[in-house]
């Protein structure tokens, strides 16, 4: 069982940076895949990027260029660096992780871009 914890989230303003943490009670060694996704109002679930434990990397298209997953492994967590934000950014954002034994969430952290 793993328990997934989002921080970071705020209001930042349109072509600002903003990082959000996903912190694993499980090593993320051990999990197959850690993924960010976002919802915004009206929208379904979208992936923003994943990393594997092999540390290979996956972005939507209109995130590439401008986000970066990454981990910090002897923490646990896995991080969204974003920048040149946009108001279309604007979502919830939650952590996924995807192991053998079960496909987990965190509670989701907002980030509002906005003048």
């Amino acid at each position: 069982q793993v328990q997934l914890v989002e921080a970071g989230g705020g209001l930042v303003q349109p072509g600002g940076s903003l990082r959000v943490s996903c912190a694993s009670s499980r090593s993320i060694s051990s999990i197959n895949i850690m993924g960010w996704f976002r919802q915004a109002p009206g929208k379904q679930r979208e992936l923003v990027a994943s990393i594997t434990s092999g540390g290979s990397t996956n972005y939507a298209d209109s995130m590439k260029g401008r986000f970066t997953i990454s981990r910090d492994i002897p923490n646990n967590t896995v991080d969204l660096q974003m920048n040149s934000l946009k108001p279309e950014d604007t979502a919830v954002y939650y952590c996924n992780g995807i192991t053998v034994w079960g496909n987990y969430w965190g509670q989701g952290t907002q980030v509002t871009v906005s003048s």
